[in-house]
């Protein structure tokens, strides 16, 4: 199935997706229609006023926007830009977060300092999107959490602000899964003004499990309730293999990985299964990175926060943080210090990535209080190397070069190139005699010549600063290799096939592609064609 023939006009129509609460399927809903639309010919382009998120990445001239918005463009075959996400919050503490707008950080601040600032924003947003709608015939328009929140209604820069904005037809989601669909959909409608409501054009109902046909009495005094048609009901998708948005996800995965225990422990002993622990950190930054491993034959792929857990694991990631200083107080009172020293002393593997890296080094200097009011700290002393916070942030696309082998270039030769992202205010210092595994040749398209992260001298712990590794092919099938001849006590000596599964561009491409199929098969396309104004 496929949308109708797009008849643009200037400026580009809009389509606007809205949920019940966060975490409904909004992100995964918006990426669909991105790619769904971009099949039918047309210029689509995703947008999202403000998001609030730890997971980021990097336009190509250096600018931060959220990680959805990437992976959105990335459906819609459209350029990075930082209008895609004019507005990105990066919590710090429960109260405080970095701004970043226009992809460049402007300071941390109270939720009640930033209102104070949304008549400043306001413009900020409203151009952005005039720019958008310039450029393409369609703009898919993702709101946050919900639009009911009736306490910070007159704040509102990201739902029916927007709506109104750019004359938007909004579909309300729901997240069946977690129950109260009905309830939460309705509510939500009780709760909008009159004017509001006039803008919701249809219901989705998502992550469904089950027969439909024992739905459809629900759906049908749902309209009868609310006058509002469905326009579909999207069945849960395992195994998408498109990036996770937020935290919340890690939360679900957990609860996944519980029950894939108790069934795991019915196997019989001889089964072959790889654990990677990534450590749950408090304020844990693009965590969607590791997720390629999970998505690799006989690999599962664990966020963890027990000693027990970090001890138990093939390799232990301690991913990037927004408050690395903070969250390197976390790992100490909860034991987690001790047992990502013990692992190191075994020479078991361990692997810190921009945040983590810095975790793993002497010690982390903060004089001007960047991220913390500590001055200095010691760090857990496992790589030779000293962080010192500056105000002004590291924020680019990267191409990098083998360096010394180790756990993650097994097998690779020198000068291979490698690509990724960096993120952070922490400069890294290395010792004269620090190993690097990796040297930066580009940034932002410059070419440059910096070494990068630092390798223990048994070869078991590796620090990186670049994001996105183990988005290279080659990265993981070097690690895997490590991993299983470590494992068997030595193997087949490490190679470079690629494995059978895999995040590569070819198949993210598949993993749009099929995303859009399902959203398709499940959703009334002559009457989104009509929400649109298509035909």
């Amino acid at each position: 199935m496929s949308v109708g023939t797009f008849l643009p006009s200037p400026p580009a129509r809009t389509l606007m997706v809205q949920g019940t609460a966060s975490s409904v399927g909004k992100s995964l809903l918006v990426t669909a229609l991105c790619r769904l639309f971009r099949r039918a010919g047309v210029r689509v382009a995703p947008f999202k006023a403000q998001n609030m998120s730890l997971n980021a990445f990097v336009t190509p001239d250096g600018r931060e926007i959220g990680r959805a918005q990437a992976v959105q463009a990335e459906a819609a075959g459209a350029p990075l830009s930082v209008d895609m996400n004019p507005v990105l919050l990066k919590p710090e503490s429960d109260g405080r977060s970095q701004v970043v707008i226009l992809g460049k950080a402007i300071g941390t601040l109270t939720a009640a300092d930033y209102y104070r600032h949304k008549v400043e924003i306001r413009p900020i947003i409203a151009e952005s999107l005039a720019r958008l709608r310039a450029a393409y015939d369609l703009v898919v328009i993702e709101g946050a959490g919900s639009p009911a929140e009736i306490n910070l209604k007159e704040h509102d820069l990201v739902n029916m602000h927007v709506a109104r904005l750019a004359d938007a037809p909004v579909l309300l989601v729901g997240d069946i899964d977690r129950g109260g669909v009905f309830a939460s959909l309705v509510g939500t409608m009780e709760l909008l003004e009159r004017a509001e409501r006039a803008r919701v054009a249809a219901f989705v109902i998502n992550k469904f499990r089950g027969d439909l046909s024992l739905l459809s009495p629900g759906l049908t005094a749902l309209t009868a309730r609310t006058g509002v048609p469905v326009l579909g009901v999207i069945p849960f998708v395992e195994r998408l293999g498109i990036a996770d948005e937020d935290g919340v996800a890690i939360e679900d995965r957990r609860r996944r990985d519980s029950a894939a225990m108790l069934a795991a422990s019915a196997e019989p002993a001889s089964s072959f299964v790889l654990t990677v622990a990534v450590v749950r950190l408090p304020r844990i930054s693009n965590h969607d990175e590791v997720q390629p491993l999970e998505y690799e034959p006989g690999v599962r792929l664990r966020f963890v926060d027990t000693a027990e857990e970090v001890a138990a694991a093939d390799l232990l990631i301690l991913p990037g943080s927004k408050s690395t200083v903070a969250d390197l107080a976390w790992l100490r009172a909860r034991g987690l210090a001790e047992a990502v020293a013990e692992r190191a002393q075994r020479g078991a593997l361990v692997l810190g990535i921009c945040g983590g890296c810095q975790m793993l080094g002497e010690t982390i200097a903060d004089p001007d209080g960047v991220e913390s009011a500590e001055q200095s700290v010691a760090g857990l002393g496992l790589l030779p190397l000293h962080t010192r916070f500056h105000a002004e942030k590291t924020v680019a696309q990267v191409k990098a070069t083998v360096g010394a082998s180790c756990f993650l270039t097994a097998g690779l030769s020198r000068g291979t190139v490698l690509t990724g992202y960096e993120i952070h205010a922490g400069a890294v210092a290395l010792a004269p005699s620090a190993i690097t595994p990796f040297r930066l040749r580009e940034r932002n398209r410059e070419a440059v010549d910096l070494p990068d992260g630092a390798v223990a001298s048994d070869g078991a712990v590796i620090g990186t600063m670049i994001h996105g590794l183990l988005e290279n092919d080659l990265v993981r099938v070097a690690l895997l290799n490590t991993m299983r001849a470590r494992r068997s006590g030595g193997g087949a000596a490490p190679s470079a096939t690629p494995p059978p599964w895999s995040l590569s561009s070819r198949n993210k491409e598949a993993a749009y592609d099929r995303l859009a199929d399902v959203v398709s098969e499940s959703l009334d396309l002559p009457l989104l064609n009509r929400i649109v104004g298509v035909r």
